[in-house]
């Protein structure tokens, strides 16, 4: 098969290699799409470490070639959504049903070879069949919207509520969406003023650009009060975290913040506020039983994703991909093994 193997940082190989090998449990899956996100991103410049040579790519769909002894869940010929993310499934956090914050959690495109490649291989429980129908480029999001699924009900939204996002990219525009469905006013707040359009256009109640005091005063006015019911953060950025818990007027008194994003670099909180307006905090790490509510939430038309996907890309051209990743037109980007046609 042909894959996008990575051997340094910023070093890709577009090589022919050996099919992968399907063993018992296993599913044997031809790659139709796979998106990009912020972890490939560091996966490619080497800001995340990595053992090389590895295929990365998390985000993907695919139709199953083959599959292993004992495989019940799919047949060759179905069309999958991967869920790239499983626990050991024998410690406390597991057999909590946390299997998320396992600590030996493998990730796909990570810990083993993932989707920027003609095949891969994956256990059965990541391959959840795709409901007859749904377009492809609608099921390449159903791993970020099961993000986004967990965080808002980590949020615990309620109808008539306020809520703001921070951050307008795909996380978050996902997160608007599902926050209007729970019957949320949503203000969605924009590192700059390019995809608040899009945002109104999805069902954002207002939009605000920028940090500081004056989105705090945004808020405020939008609230009617001292600040926004609730906030879902999903920028992943320093100066996300500090608007979200430190900007006094940015989320009320005894409002609710989650945070979704991975920040990579320190933020600066002034914890005596988060204390005096007891603001409850609330981490949100990849899913737990919310990849299949996202994979209805597609195929039921709850939300919409199609306006995300910006950027196509042939495999080959998984360099100019990632670039443009960091491109501000971009939105969703992705690659796909049999050309950009998808």
């Amino acid at each position: 098969m042909r894959a996008a193997v990575l051997t340094g940082p910023r070093a890709f190989r577009f090589d022919t290699v050996r099919d992968p090998a399907v063993g018992a449990g296993e599913v044997l899956v031809r790659v139709g799409a796979a998106g990009i996100c912020g972890t490939d991103y560091r996966i490619w410049t080497g800001e995340r470490r990595v053992r090389y040579p590895l295929i990365p790519g998390h985000e993907f769909i695919g139709d199953v070639v083959a599959v292993g002894r004992d495989v019940t869940r799919v047949s060759p010929g179905d069309r999958v959504a991967v869920e790239p993310n499983w626990g050991c499934g024998s410690c406390d956090l597991c057999r909590e049903g946390s299997g998320n914050l396992c600590l030996a959690r493998t990730a796909v495109g990570i810990d083993r070879d993932g989707g920027f490649a003609e095949l891969a291989v994956l256990p059965e429980r990541a391959c959840w069949p795709a409901p007859a129908g749904l377009a492809a480029d609608v099921l390449l999001f159903a791993e970020p919207l099961a993000v986004v699924a967990r965080a808002v009900g980590r949020a615990a939204p309620r109808a008539g509520e306020t809520a703001a996002v921070v951050g307008a990219g795909t996380l978050g525009l996902l997160a608007l969406q599902l926050l209007r469905a729970r019957g949320c006013r949503v203000l969605v707040v924009g590192r700059t003023g390019r995809r608040l359009g899009l945002a109104r256009a999805l069902g954002a109640d207002s939009t605000v650009v920028g940090a500081g005091e004056a989105v705090a005063d945004a808020a405020r006015r939008f609230a009617g009060r001292d600040g926004v019911d609730l906030v879902v953060e999903t920028a992943g950025t320093a100066a996300a975290v500090e608007l979200s818990l430190g900007q006094v007027g940015f989320v009320r008194p005894g409002g609710r913040v989650v945070l979704t994003g991975l920040p990579h670099d320190p933020a600066r909180v002034e914890f005596f506020w988060v204390v005096r307006r007891e603001i409850d905090i609330r981490g949100s790490m990849i899913y737990q039983k919310e990849f299949g509510e996202a994979v209805a939430l597609l195929a039921g038309g709850g939300v919409r994703v199609e306006v995300l996907l910006t950027h196509r890309f042939p495999l080959a051209s998984i360099d100019a991909a990632l670039a443009a990743h960091r491109d501000p037109a971009s939105i969703k980007v992705a690659v796909f093994p049999e050309g950009a046609a998808g």
